[in-house]
C-alpha cells in the first residue's frame, strides 16, 4: 500500500460525518427492529432481552453492510484509505520485535518494513493530531536511518510490499 498525502480537514469532516451516521443509524435502527420484534412476538414475563440484543446485532450487520458496499464511494476515499493504512501498519506492528531484531541485524526488508511504518504513522498522527509522541517518532527515524547507512540499505517507503513480513 502506498503513503499518499490526505487533505487532512476533508478528512476528518467526511469521518466525523460517517461516525455520527453510523452511531445515529445504528441507534434508531436497534430501536425500530427492537420494537418491531417485541410487537410481533410478545415475551409474556415481560423479558425482551433477547429481542434487543437481535435487533442490535441486525443493526450492526446492515450498518456494516452498508459501509462495505459504499466503500468505494468518492465521499469515503479518505476514511477507507485510512482505516486501510490502520490495518496495514498494525501487521507491521505485530511482527516489531522480529522486525526489529532483524532490522538490527541489517535485513534491508525488516529497515524497510521500519521506515514504512514509521512514515504512515506520522501520516496517521498528523491526520489525528496526535502530535504527542513525535518527538519519541522522530529519534526511531533518526536511528533507522542510521542503520540503513550503516547497512548500505536505501529507504524509500514506495518499495515496500506487504509480502516482505511474511520471512518474519
Amino acid at each position: 500500500m502506498k503513503l499518499i498525502e490526505i487533505d487532512k480537514t476533508r478528512y476528518r469532516k467526511h469521518f466525523n460525518r460517517v461516525l455520527i451516521g453510523c452511531a445515529l443509524s445504528l441507534a434508531i435502527c436497534s430501536l425500530l427492529l427492537s420494537r418491531l420484534l417485541i410487537t410481533l412476538f410478545p415475551d409474556p414475563s415481560g423479558s425482551h432481552f433477547h429481542w434487543n440484543a437481535i435487533g442490535v446485532l441486525v443493526s450492526a450487520a446492515l450498518v456494516g453492510f452498508l459501509l462495505n458496499k459504499n466503500r468505494h464511494h468518492p465521499y469515503l476515499t479518505e476514511v477507507y484509505y485510512v482505516w486501510l493504512l490502520k490495518q496495514s501498519l498494525n501487521k507491521i506492528t505485530r511482527k516489531m520485535r522480529k522486525l526489529e531484531a532483524a532490522a538490527k541485524q541489517g535485513n534491508a526488508d525488516a529497515i524497510l518494513a521500519l521506515h514504512y511504518s514509521y512514515s504512515g504513522s506520522r501520516l496517521l498522527w498528523k491526520l489525528d493530531d496526535n502530535t504527542i509522541i513525535m518527538d519519541e517518532l522522530a529519534v526511531k527515524e533518526a536511528e533507522l536511518s542510521n542503520l540503513a547507512e550503516q547497512h548500505n540499505v536505501i529507504l524509500n517507503v514506495n518499495d515496500y510490499n506487504e509480502q516482505l513480513l511474511k520471512q518474519f
